[in-house]
């Protein structure tokens, strides 16, 4: 199994660190912001760099849906794993249209509504994971999960 890691640098990049038991063995490919955090840390994956800031940037957004179509056609995942952020929604939505399955996991933080980025994508999730019950009730279609299943 192929799977893309896609987040911003900073909290969501620790998040989907957080999931190593998971990807840990399999095919993987990152798709983050270059810092010297994100730089030292993936030294050893296979990485594609995106373009930041991603907020109210319409040139950054073109150029990351530029990526998303290289880095998926040339290495075909079969999941997208999100834990959120703008990059995400180019690759999650196209990722979907072209056939992988795409996962969405809601921060912590989001107690009552779900982000900017979930909104945009919900349409083009295979699923989405949210971490409190107040965020099921607005969206049933999402899984509850706790932090901890989150990681096991």
């Amino acid at each position: 199994m192929t799977i893309l890691l896609v987040c911003s640098s900073g909290g969501h990049f620790k998040g989907l660190q957080q999931l190593r038991p998971f990807w840990e063995n399999q095919e993987r490919v990152w798709v983050t912001f270059r810092t010297a955090t994100t730089e030292a840390e993936l030294v050893e994956e296979n990485v594609s760099w995106a373009y930041s800031p991603t907020n109210r940037n319409f040139p950054n957004f073109c150029r990351n849906l530029f990526l998303s179509w290289q880095v998926i056609r040339k290495n075909r995942p079969d999941v997208i794993i999100s834990t959120g952020a703008g990059v995400a929604v180019p690759f999650l939505i196209l990722g979907k249209l072209l056939g992988s399955k795409t996962v969405f996991i809601e921060s912590v933080t989001r107690v009552n509504t779900l982000s900017l980025s979930a909104k945009l994508v919900l349409p083009f999730l295979s699923v989405l994971y949210v971490q409190w019950p107040q965020l099921q009730v607005r969206y049933p279609q999402a899984e509850l999960v706790t932090s901890q299943e989150v990681v096991s």
